[in-house]
């Protein structure tokens, strides 16, 4: 049986028709694959135009004027006990954030001609092994720098923060409470799945985790710029910036960072900043008294300022055999003595901090200082009544619930 053909003409159209009709659609198919391309190509340009912002404002954001502090670890060694070793370090700390100090560096100014217990820690430039009581110190500075929330997830229990329960809280203002609703917050990357194309689970002291825009490995420490939440939605969502970022767009002083230097030496060439520091600073009770400089004449983008220990910067200029120079004076811009006609035979290193950055305050002048803080979000002393909970960003949570008792 033969099966009659069928048409693929509609009925009432010529083949003309047909083709004109089948051209029209080709030439719309076309035209829409342009469109497609236009916006594929417009929305890279905007993508690259976009990084290309971030580069820059990144650049901008680390060109901000810092000051740097380095303390040798040898001053724990001249504390009596465990309690009074931790209780001095807590004074360094709350010294290096009361003068909002970018970073302090603690440095070995005796060397290996005494022979000590080594130990390790990680720092900003990765495992370090140096004198037992510098890493010590750092590690009760960085202790006491990171926010209550993630102290658990970074200090396990060691013998060196023993008696860190006893210092005096830094109150600083990264250390963010769960009432304070601020656009910038410390975290910490989670081990949890996520869908591909998105970015790491971070905990951020909140009730929730916060969804960034990039995927790292977990246990890793950021910080994160809170994204406004969309009407209807109950995630939180964020972007991982730079740790210089807060300061650089409110002005809020965001912590310090810690390193170590095994030498005198280390501490000017182990420098973070590209340039290096511009201006240092020793402290001496041999140098030239701080009266001398003129006020706000000293200009300086990344300053440093050396302290030394119970015997002075000169005796770890003597343990160093790097350093070929036979004055101390003569490592530094300025060598000075921060408090001449003191009462004392002599001024202890915790001391000689407090003493020199306020006396310092009004003789540096930052090239690029950082913008006056603002902005709202932060409480501003831990010693104001609790507030309530905001839960305008956070759905599913009572209004009436004070949870400052999870602080």
């Amino acid at each position: 049986m033969s099966v009659p053909l069928v048409s693929t003409k509609p009925p009432g159209k010529s083949w003309r028709e047909v083709n004109q009709e089948r051209k029209a659609l080709k030439r719309q198919r076309n035209e829409e694959k342009i469109i497609k391309r236009e916006k594929r190509l417009a929305l890279e340009k905007d993508l690259e135009l976009k990084a290309k912002e971030e580069v820059e404002r990144e650049k901008k954001n680390s060109e901000i004027s810092t000051i740097s502090i380095a303390v040798p670890g040898s001053i724990l060694e001249n504390a009596q006990s465990a309690e009074l070793r931790t209780y001095l370090a807590g004074q360094i700390a709350r010294a290096a954030c009361i003068f909002c100090v970018d970073e302090v560096i603690v440095y070995d100014d005796v060397g290996d001609k005494i022979n000590t217990k080594k130990s390790k820690l990680e720092d900003v430039d990765g495992i370090k092994i140096a004198r037992k009581s510098c890493v010590q110190l750092a590690r009760i500075l960085q202790y006491l720098e990171c926010p209550q929330y993630l102290r658990k997830h970074f200090f396990p229990l060691h013998k060196d923060l023993e008696f860190a329960g006893l210092l005096n809280p830094l109150d600083a203002p990264h250390h963010l409470r769960m009432s304070n609703d601020f656009k910038f917050r410390e975290g910490i990357t989670m081990n949890k799945k996520v869908k591909p194309g998105k970015g790491s689970q971070v905990n951020v002291g909140l009730l929730q985790d916060v969804s960034t825009d990039k995927l790292l490995n977990p246990g890793i420490r950021v910080t994160v710029k809170m994204m406004p939440l969309p009407e209807g939605s109950k995630k939180l969502k964020g972007k991982i910036v730079s740790l210089s970022t807060p300061r650089a767009e409110t002005g809020v002083y965001w912590g310090y960072t810690v390193r170590i230097a095994t030498n005198l030496s280390q501490v000017f060439t182990q420098c973070p900043y590209k340039d290096g520091y511009d201006l240092t600073i020793g402290t001496s009770d041999r140098g030239n008294s701080i009266d001398e400089l003129p006020d706000k004449g000293i200009k300086y983008n990344h300053a440093l300022i050396v302290f030394g220990g119970l015997h002075g910067i000169e005796a770890a200029l003597e343990s160093d055999e790097q350093l070929q120079v036979d004055e101390a004076s003569l490592l530094f811009n300025h060598y000075v003595n921060v408090l001449p006609n003191q009462g004392s035979r002599t001024i202890r290193t915790e001391e000689a901090v407090l003493v020199a950055l306020s006396s310092l305050r009004n003789k540096l002048q930052a090239e690029n200082e950082p913008r006056v803080f603002k902005d709202s979000g932060i409480a501003t002393s831990s010693t104001l009544p609790s507030q309530k909970f905001d839960t305008s960003h956070h759905p599913g949570v009572e209004n009436n619930i004070d949870l400052s008792k999870f602080d």
